[in-house]
């Protein structure tokens, strides 16, 4: 079983918390026996984070647990965190956790000054964390708490009695806090954060009506931390987060070379793609982008590689007709399991859900080649900052694992010119292969080339390509139209003859 506790380089003992992310930013986990404030706005995740950190301490390192609930009834949790796979009800019964219950009755009044007794709570406390053996203890909401005050005053003193009589006791303590905004004062009463040694504010924002949770470390008294918001997301599992600070550039580079599906393509790439490369398609719709894709999952299927699609814009039926249609069984890989496809709206869910959803699938399928298709519908729905938060995030985990990807994506223009992307996130990929239209002599004939493919050499010209019911065909490449790439296509001069508007054979 993991040790969960760790000295930083500051000295300073830390708390592993168990919570997916968390320990990156918090370079180690929560302080050692302090007591940690978590703020923010109603339905910022405050419940979920501290009953996370709870259910983490049992089921990854035995450590007992207690919560200490001001506002919502114990059945009304042990309800709710079901729903995360944590059983609290058989955990109490197993002594590793323990509720000490100060929710309100429906008839309670506010007491007046002094007629509250915290004293008897703190002998609660104490008792529960001695039957449970507990090293995790939150209070859950403070704000409940004031309400049983007429004079506020006395809050200060009462939490930092109770607080320190935790610590005393070796505990790691987490009490949430309100806040009436996502930016401003940090709680709503302005006490509880000059108790708390650190403190943790939790934010749902609203941004073109939608919402993004991330998480901020504001201060960790003697200890470092990251600095800044990351996001996270709310599972079935409970909050998972995956900060780009965490990522590193380690992975290996391979110099085994994989089939696009296309032979001539091959060619053009130098022998293929490389094992672990991200390959960007870019083209305008309807320039053959998904008949690249099923033919790439195609040449997985014929060597003997499992393929993982994710499929944002089209259904699975109609992936699979339009694979027949080009004479490829989708249906029979399916069935014999070298393809597996993922068919999802980009609106279904926020990115961060998106990418730790793909994350989950492929550690479960273990593709050796992956597409997304296309990239363009998660860019038109998600701000820039998340789109390439995600793009990061998926990237690392696709090159940590040597999983040959393809990503396509949708020029903004017929013609292209421009970027090869919407939000320019072309450098985040290893190869760029771009599909352009050519308008000669009034017909609309179609364009190959392989823009960029780091560490290889590769065929720099402009290709053409026909599509019939056998896929793509790479041709030769265009000797008398200029202007290709820049969206401008015209017909020049070749030799000492005039441009008839064929290619040179």
């Amino acid at each position: 079983m993991a040790s969960t506790i760790q000295r930083s380089r500051d000295g300073v003992e830390k708390v592993a918390t168990g919570i997916p992310g968390f320990d990156i930013i918090a370079q180690g986990g929560l302080p050692a026996a302090r007591a940690t404030l978590v703020a923010g706005t109603a339905g910022s995740g405050k419940t979920v984070f501290v009953t996370n950190f709870l259910a983490a301490g049992i089921q990854h390192f035995a450590e007992g647990a207690v919560l200490v609930t001001f506002e919502d009834a114990p059945a009304d949790i042990r309800k709710n965190m079901l729903s995360f796979g944590w059983d609290i009800a058989q955990w109490e019964r197993e002594s590793k956790w323990a509720f000490v219950d100060v929710s309100p009755e429906p008839n309670d009044e506010p007491a007046v000054v002094g007629s509250y007794d915290l004293g008897g709570l703190v002998s609660r406390i104490e008792h529960a964390v001695r039957k449970t053996k507990a090293t995790r203890v939150a209070l859950d909401s403070l704000n409940a708490l004031f309400v049983k005050f007429s004079d506020p005053s006395l809050i200060r003193a009462e939490l930092f009695r109770i607080t320190t009589s935790l610590k005393e006791m070796g505990v790691t303590v987490l009490f949430t806090a309100e806040r009436t905004q996502d930016y401003g004062a940090i709680t709503q009463f302005g006490v509880e954060e000059f108790v708390a040694d650190n403190v943790i504010i939790l934010r749902n924002l609203l941004n073109e009506e939608r919402r993004r949770r991330t998480i901020e470390i504001l201060k960790f008294r003697g200890t470092t931390h990251e600095r800044g918001e990351t996001p996270f997301t709310v599972v079935e599992r409970g909050i998972v987060m995956i900060p780009l600070t965490g990522l590193q550039l380690t992975q290996t580079s391979s110099t085994l070379r994989v089939t696009s599906g296309i032979p001539a393509l091959d060619d053009m790439c130098g022998g293929g793609f490389f094992r672990d490369s991200v390959v960007l398609i870019s083209g305008a719709t309807g320039a053959g982008k998904t008949l690249l894709v099923t033919q790439f999952m195609n040449g997985g299927f014929n060597e003997g590689e499992r393929s993982l699609l994710f499929a944002f814009e089209e259904s699975r039926d109609q992936l699979f007709r339009n694979a027949r249609a080009w004479g490829m069984d989708f249906d029979r890989a399916e069935k014999e399991g070298w393809l597996k496809v993922v068919n999802q709206y980009p609106h279904a869910m926020p990115m961060e859900d998106h990418l730790v959803r793909m994350r989950d699938v492929i550690a479960d399928y273990e593709p050796q080649r992956l597409a997304v298709d296309s990239l363009s519908a998660l860019e038109r729905v998600f701000s820039l900052r998340s789109f390439r938060e995600f793009i990061i995030g998926l990237t690392s985990t696709l090159k940590q694992q040597s999983i040959t990807s393809l990503f396509t994506s949708t020029t903004p223009t017929l013609l292209g010119g421009g970027s090869v992307t919407e939000k320019h996130i072309s450098t985040l990929t290893d190869s760029i292969i771009l599909l352009r239209y050519v308008e000669s002599l009034g017909m609309m004939r179609r364009s190959i080339n392989v823009l960029k493919m780091r560490g290889s050499a590769h065929d720099a010209a402009f290709r053409e390509f026909t599509i019939d019911g056998e896929g793509m065909h790479i041709g030769d490449p265009f000797r008398n139209v200029s202007g290709i790439l820049t969206g401008n296509p015209h017909l020049v001069s070749v030799g000492n003859g005039a441009d008839n508007g064929d290619r040179d054979d």
